[in-house]
Formats: structure tokens, C-alpha cells, sequence
């Protein structure tokens, strides 16, 4: 079993609406679908004779045997989740918050607890309010192009969240995943896996290829054309929020009015460098805190920045890709802060910053071991671990090449 159980980095807002979203499914669980579970239909209840017809019965003897099976909450599903041949607006949107059992609730929950926070802190709480709902009814739609006709109805978050994937696949590309793996008794471990790799695997072999093997899922029961109509409606939305102008215009006007409390706090001299460099990081402006940092040359006024502070701006730089610029801002950290709590985030990162340069894959190999002597947890020791590995395998090609 390989199971993701976390990830790395994560931002330090807080998720309201992914919290939102988790409790809401929780709650339909615990308030309906699990009382109903255990509650037989109502035998007056106009719903059970078509649910029944739809079902293929006919006669008594399989009617009752039938009847003998099913639950209030069967009925429920019948009625609110989305059936392709009876589509409404409204269980368009009911059914992703409706789940066929604890283990279905448990995996989609899981899935959004660990990747919704990052897609939340980028959209802001309104835009991923927004991209989550719209990614999930696409992807049913996107199903039901399939299965015009079922009857059967289709519930679950999972066409929603992956969409929240796809957002996650293309914008946090340098993120680590924690993956569970259980193969009792040989392995029973955890090992950071780059977050690319493990998504690339929940679309491929999780859901493209099942697919493809089941005639779009309609003989598995398993609603593989909604996750893969979810994940690419994220993936465009991401792509498209970056790059079409015009595209991203609530973001821009969030974006206008988080700049001018940005200008009004640049004016106001009673805000330190550091207080001013806190209050851009904050705010979602990791980029003007990092302008206002690397222009402070004297060392009292950097160590009076947060070390927490300083480490996201060092990560930012890496993930724009400004090495030149990430660099000097973790060894100075190294420097300057040898007792820090965040030391071995420092000589990651500047391991990290040199690793991309062939010609300083030497330098990074011991920044990275010195990560490793350092470190405080174990999402660093596996991340020291992995680049290692990396450089370790890359010198084994190298040298075959060279024989």
C-alpha cells in the first residue's frame, strides 16, 4: 500500500475554506448518510418505485429481495446524486458532498486536507471556493459525456479535488509528498516523494489507465472520467490564471487592494525593516519582502528579521528560480544564526540553490549532508536524503559515460 499522508512546504495561513469544505462532507456523513444508513426506505415514499424500475426490477420476489438490501440512504443518493439520463442543477452540486462509505469519504478527505491548503493560500479563499465547485461540476459533466444515459447516480468529492490536483501539479512543482508505504512485513516506512511523481501517478495509473480498461469506468463503478475531467480543468484553470490576461480579474482586484495597504505600510515609519518584511510576507507578497531584505546590508538589521521569515524568503527565490538570489540569503542565515531553530532548512535550501549548476554539484552534496547532521525533522532529513540520492545517481551515470 502506498499511501500520502502529507506534504512540504506549507504555507502559514490558514486554510478556511479547505476546513470549510472538509467539515461540510464530514457533517453530511455523520448527520445523513450514516443515520439513514441504518434506517429501511419508507414503503410510501415516491421515490422507491422509480428507484426500483431503474434498477431493472420487475415482479415481486426480486422487489422484496431487493427492498430487503437498501436503505433511506440509497434512496437519498438516488435522489440528490447526479444521474446522467436526469441531470438537475441542483445535484450538480449536492452530489459532491454526498459519499458511498467511510473508506470513499476517508481517501477524498485525505487528498484535501493535504493538498488544499497550498491551492487555497494561491487562490485566495474566495477564488478556491469558487475553482473547487466549478471543477467539480465540470468533471461530472465531464463524466456524464460518457454514460449519457445511466441511471446510476455519481457522488463524491473526488471530481472536485481533482481539480484542487491539477492546481497543485502545475504550480508547486518542487513540493515533496509524504507517502505511507506498507508492504508488511518487508517494507513499513515513509519516504518524501517529489509531489509531480505521485500525482503523475494518480492520473496515469490510478485513473487513465483503469479508464481506458473499463470502457470510461461504467463496468467498475468507479468514476475514473470525473478525476481525470477534474485534474484537466485545474491544470487549464492554473495555466490560465498565469498566463491569459484578463482571465484572473478577482485576483487582480485583490491583488490592487492588498498593494495599496502594502504602500500605505511602506509609508508609515513606525514599521521596522523586519515588521515591514512580516507584514509583505502576510500579506501574500513574498516577493516585495524579499526586495526589502537583500536591500538591508548591515547584519544587526538582518538577525532582527524572523528566522521563520527569512527561510520563506530564501524558498520563495527557489521557487521562482532566482538561485543567484536564494543563495546568498540562506548562507548568510548560516552564517549569521548558527544556533537558529531553522538551520537545516538553510543548508537545504542553499544546497537546493547550488544543485541545479553543474559546476557546484560538489558544494551542494555537502550542504545537503550537513542538512542531514543537522536536522530537527524528518520532512528535512528526507528531503536532505533524496537530493543526495539524486547526486549520488547522476555521479554513477556520469562515470558510466565516461568508461
Amino acid at each position: 500500500m502506498f499511501l500520502p499522508i502529507g506534504d512540504h512546504p506549507n504555507p502559514r495561513s490558514t486554510p478556511w475554506v479547505n476546513y470549510l469544505l472538509l467539515g461540510i462532507n464530514l457533517a453530511v456523513w455523520l448527520l445523513i448518510a450514516l443515520p439513514m444508513s441504518n434506517v429501511p426506505p419508507e414503503l410510501n415514499d415516491p421515490v422507491l418505485l422509480e428507484f426500483l424500475y431503474d434498477l431493472g426490477v420487475r415482479g415481486a420476489v426480486p422487489a422484496q429481495a431487493i427492498f430487503d438490501q437498501i436503505s433511506a440512504y440509497d434512496l437519498f443518493v438516488y435522489q440528490y446524486g447526479f444521474r446522467p439520463a436526469d441531470p438537475s442543477l441542483l445535484t450538480l452540486f449536492s452530489s459532491l458532498f454526498l459519499h458511498g462509505g467511510w473508506m470513499h469519504l476517508f481517501g477524498n478527505m485525505l487528498f484535501l486536507w493535504i493538498f488544499g491548503n497550498n491551492v487555497e493560500h494561491r487562490l485566495g479563499s474566495l477564488g478556491y471556493l469558487g475553482c473547487y465547485l466549478g471543477a467539480g461540476v465540470a468533471a461530472t459533466l465531464f463524466f456524464a459525456l460518457f454514460v449519457p444515459d445511466s441511471t446510476t447516480p455519481l457522488i463524491g468529492a473526488s471530481g472536485a479535488i481533482s481539480g484542487v490536483l491539477g492546481f497543485y501539479f502545475l504550480w508547486f512543482p518542487r513540493n515533496l509528498v509524504r507517502v505511507f508505504i506498507f508492504l508488511f512485513p518487508f517494507i513499513v516506512t515513509t519516504v518524501m516523494v517529489p509531489a509531480r511523481l505521485v500525482l503523475g501517478f494518480y492520473l496515469v495509473l490510478d485513473n487513465i489507465l483503469p479508464f481506458l480498461l473499463t470502457r470510461g469506468g461504467a463496468e467498475s463503478g468507479v468514476a475514473y472520467g470525473a478525476h481525470i475531467g477534474g485534474f484537466l480543468v485545474g491544470l487549464g484553470l492554473a495555466w490560465g490564471l498565469e498566463k491569459v490576461p484578463g482571465l484572473n480579474l478577482w485576483r487582480s482586484e485583490q491583488r490592487y487592494r492588498k498593494e495599496r495597504v502594502e504602500a500605505s505600510a511602506e509609508n508609515d515609519t513606525r514599521l521596522s525593516p523586519a515588521a515591514l518584511i512580516h507584514h509583505h510576507l502576510i500579506n501574500g507578497h513574498p516577493r516585495q519582502a524579499a526586495d526589502l531584505y537583500l536591500r538591508l546590508k548591515q547584519r544587526p538589521e538582518r538577525l532582527g528579521v524572523d528566522a521563520d521569515d527569512v527561510l520563506a524568503i530564501g524558498d520563495h527565490l527557489l521557487a521562482q528560480g532566482r538561485d543567484d538570489l536564494a543563495l546568498p540569503v540562506f548562507r548568510r542565515f548560516i552564517a549569521e544564526r548558527p544556533g537558529a531553530a531553522g538551520l537545516d532548512r538553510a543548508f537545504l535550501g542553499a544546497g537546493q540553490a547550488l544543485e541545479r549548476h553543474p559546476r557546484h554539484i560538489t558544494s551542494a552534496y555537502q550542504y545537503f549532508l550537513q542538512a542531514l547532521d543537522v536536522a530537527r525533522s524528518d520532512a528535512v532529513k528526507d528531503q536532505a536524503r533524496l537530493h543526495l540520492r539524486a547526486i549520488e545517481r547522476r555521479g554513477r551515470k556520469d562515470n558510466g559515460r565516461a568508461d
